[in-house]
């Protein structure tokens, strides 16, 4: 009996100890590997056009219990975090903050005191990567990233850890010039689904309703469709499909029908003799000067000067 408790005393003594003792890795799951300088510099030095942006560490700390990085005099890299699980706390400058599930913050190259840390009871599980560039603080000043932001929600997503994976695995087989460009483009996308996630995340409902919405349009080239027309399709208020819509292509509803039309027309100049006003009744436009206008609008040029470069390539 007294054996028993000694050995409960000890157990829950280490257990105290090891939950407070302050880690910077060696978490059990964890992925992580760092790119040496070298190899980036020498890869830069072959292909200056193609790294402007480029990854240094990337890793996944799952549970990190005790987890804790100090740096007092800030880092030279961009510093991602995405919180999957659990609590997280920064401290940068004299700011304090809590990051919580689906909640990222990217740390911009600084020279400010930076501390950040797993929760004590509830340790976070994170994805990170450290980035940089010849001219990562003119990338941050371009993108409004210079100065920190407050913690910040993401909707889950499976493309996103995906998208991590991929980097890591490729990393995993080496450093190869194709390795290094995989990773360093593939960081890019990385980077655009969280600074614009309405761009690359929605849920499958909306999937669908666009999907359905272009599909419509394609079927539809011949006719002049309105945005009531669209929404009234889905059972929805203008202004939601609208909203909808644009989160997830970017165009309002009536410019990406427009796009497809004049897409269609470049097509058709390229691979048919139409005459113009032919190409433009086609596609709903009675009126073949007006369509001209349009099509210039959206591709640049008018419909003869495209007509007139296309059949002078390929």
């Amino acid at each position: 009996m007294l054996l028993n408790e000694i050995i409960t005393y000890f157990t829950s003594i280490f257990n105290l100890v090891n939950n407070t003792i302050k880690r910077r890795d060696g978490f059990t799951g964890e992925k992580m590997i760092s790119i040496p300088s070298k190899i980036w510099r020498e890869a830069k030095e072959k292909n200056p056009s193609i790294f402007h942006l480029f990854l240094t560490h990337i890793g996944y700390f799952p549970r990190a219990a005790g987890h804790y990085r100090e740096r007092r005099k800030g880092c030279e890299d961009n510093i991602l975090i995405y919180c999957l699980q659990g609590k997280g706390h920064l401290v940068i400058g004299n700011e304090k903050h809590v990051i919580h599930p689906n909640e990222y913050i990217l740390l911009p190259a600084t020279d400010q005191y930076i501390r950040y840390q797993a929760d004590k009871k509830n340790p976070w599980t994170i994805y990170w990567v450290h980035f940089s560039g010849d001219d990562i603080h003119l990338f941050n000043k371009s993108l409004n990233l210079d100065n920190f932001k407050k913690p910040i929600a993401i909707p889950f997503s499976d493309h996103t850890i995906s998208i991590w994976q991929n980097i890591y695995q490729t990393l995993e087989m080496g450093y190869s010039l194709e390795n290094l460009c995989s990773a360093a483009f593939c960081l890019h996308h990385l980077l655009a689904i969280f600074l614009f996630p309405q761009r690359h995340i929605s849920s499958d409902k909306e999937e669908d309703l666009i999907t359905q919405t272009i599909i419509k349009m394609r079927s539809n080239l011949n006719k002049k469709l309105t945005v009531e027309d669209m929404a009234l399709q889905h059972g929805l208020s203008v202004s939601h499909f609208s909203s909808i819509f644009r989160k997830s292509t970017g165009f309002p509803p009536i410019d990406y029908f427009i796009h497809l039309k004049m897409q269609q027309a470049s097509q058709q100049l390229y691979t048919s003799n139409d005459k113009i006003k032919i190409i433009a009744a086609e596609l709903g436009y009675e009126d073949p000067y007006y369509f001209s206008r349009v099509f210039k609008k959206y591709i640049g040029t008018s419909p003869e000067q495209y007509r007139l470069s296309a059949n002078t390539t390929g």
